[in-house]
């Protein structure tokens, strides 16, 4: 088993070859921190609406290092929101303008790769969450409901464990959530291909630069200073590596195990043939694919925070979380029992206290900011990147008004605090899951416990 290496996706293409490092003292009209798909995304638009605009994106690593590289691969059209802190500083107009807003990125990201040529193994297919126990069934319809006061009743609908059976078969499910119009997605190559994108419209891009710090103006690195007007910091999880960064947004942990290519004869005890990205209504859920070649990958919290904010090591998951993963993949697939696991590997994601996204700029300042993704930024980075450039060049789209621009919200808890928060809450949502699993079981008050301490809800 391959274990770390960045992610599974790039052993699939390879690694990129590594850009020059910044060479010295430069300017700019624009300094992007962070090569992944928010930065990536902001720059295309910004050389979109304005082709001679001057911008520099600065890489500690390489582009798409990040959870851009590392993710599911899940272009949903979700975000991370909770109704009632957007309608702290929005209306219910607002809020399902940004569900809107959201649902058509799915569209828009698979429309720019189509015209700039970019293959990320884009296929359009349906998203399953499966209920597998009484206690998620009431999970699922509450979600239904959820989904379609705010705007998704086209898109979202319930579906029997008899209709189920014949997409795929997980064994004891009692229906499911479907979400239409979503994507299966090579994450790697999207980033790749974005890079790519960009350099090709005048964008330049420095890797192996280390940002020790920026304040309005200038940003400085291990390699030089960038001086810009506008400098935007899109880092995601790995924000908490900044100065003066390490409490603003939490990196969670994720991770993932990829089988081997199965035969034609395991796919057919399985079906799957639609390629429909699948997830469950577990309190501590997981999400999975089913990629080009035929292997099944399968995601969930492992460790979910290291202490101090830490992050991982290029990617390399820990024994446990690895027999976690695989006792996920047997549950649901049993008829991969017997495959082979090629590769495991981790990433942060960028968790806000209040657990919801967020995109903003200071015009005074000059400094802007975009994520807190929880998870779901293959579609929020694309929102993001377009309100990021309207923003910067102060145009009065629709986009800028969306209830998530400019929030703010107060800074996690010091340690040990947060490491015991972030624990506790996985400890309680296991627990519940355990409770949910004994027959005749209701929901578990432990999930809402577990929910409430983090803030999650």
């Amino acid at each position: 088993m391959r274990i770390g290496d960045v992610s599974f996706w790039y052993a699939d293409i390879g690694l990129p070859y590594r850009r020059a490092a910044l060479a010295g003292d430069r300017t700019a009209d624009v300094a992007i921190i962070g090569a992944g798909y928010t930065g990536l995304w902001t720059a295309y638009y910004l050389k979109q609406a304005m082709p001679s605009l001057d911008v520099l994106v600065i890489e500690k690593d390489f582009a798409g290092f990040g959870a851009s590289g590392r993710n599911g691969g899940w272009l949903t059209g979700g975000f991370a929101w909770n109704h009632a802190r957007y309608l702290e500083t929005s209306t219910e107009h607002g809020v399902r303008a940004m569900v809107e807003a959201m649902n058509g990125t799915v569209d828009e990201v698979i429309r720019v790769a189509g015209a700039e040529g970019i293959d990320a193994d884009i296929q359009r297919t349906d998203e399953l969450l499966v209920a597998t126990k009484p206690a998620q069934v009431g999970r699922m319809q509450a979600e239904i409901a959820h989904r379609r006061h705010w705007g998704e009743d086209g898109r979202v609908f319930e579906m029997s464990a008899r209709d189920l059976s014949d997409r795929i078969r997980i064994p004891g499910a009692l229906g499911a959530m479907v979400v239409t119009n979503v994507a299966r997605i090579q994450p790697a190559k999207l980033v790749r291909g974005l890079a790519r994108t960009v350099e090709r419209l005048g964008v330049r891009i420095v890797e192996g630069t280390t940002v020790t710090g920026y304040e309005p103006g200038v940003v400085s690195t291990d390699h030089g200073t960038v001086q810009a007007p506008v400098i935007l910091r899109c880092t995601e999880g790995f924000t908490a590596d900044l100065p003066g960064r390490k409490r603003e947004w939490l990196p969670m942990n994720s991770a993932q195990i990829a089988t081997e290519p199965l035969p034609q004869a395991i796919w057919d005890r399985i079906g799957w043939q639609g390629h429909e990205i699948l997830g469950d209504f577990a309190n501590a859920y997981c999400y999975c694919q089913r990629t080009r070649e035929g292997r099944i990958t399968v995601g969930a919290r492992g460790v979910p925070y290291r202490y101090g904010s830490s992050l991982d090591i290029n990617g390399a998951p820990d024994p446990e979380t690895i027999r976690r993963l695989t006792a996920i993949l047997h549950r649901h697939f049993p008829a991969a029992r017997s495959a082979k696991i090629d590769h495991a590997w981790c990433g942060v994601l960028g968790v806000p206290r209040d657990w919801c996204a967020t995109v903003g700029l200071d015009p005074v300042t000059g400094l802007g900011w975009a994520g807190g993704y929880v998870g779901v930024g293959v579609s929020t980075s694309n929102l993001a990147g377009r309100t990021l450039a309207d923003l910067t060049l102060a145009r009065d789209t629709d986009l800028v008004h969306l209830p998530w621009v400019n929030r703010r919200v107060r800074d996690w808890e010091p340690e040990p605090f947060r490491w015991l928060g972030v624990h506790g809450m996985y400890a309680l949502l296991n627990a519940a899951d355990r409770r949910e699993d004994r027959p005749g079981a209701g929901p578990s008050k432990l999930a809402a416990l577990g929910n409430w301490l983090s803030g999650r809800h």
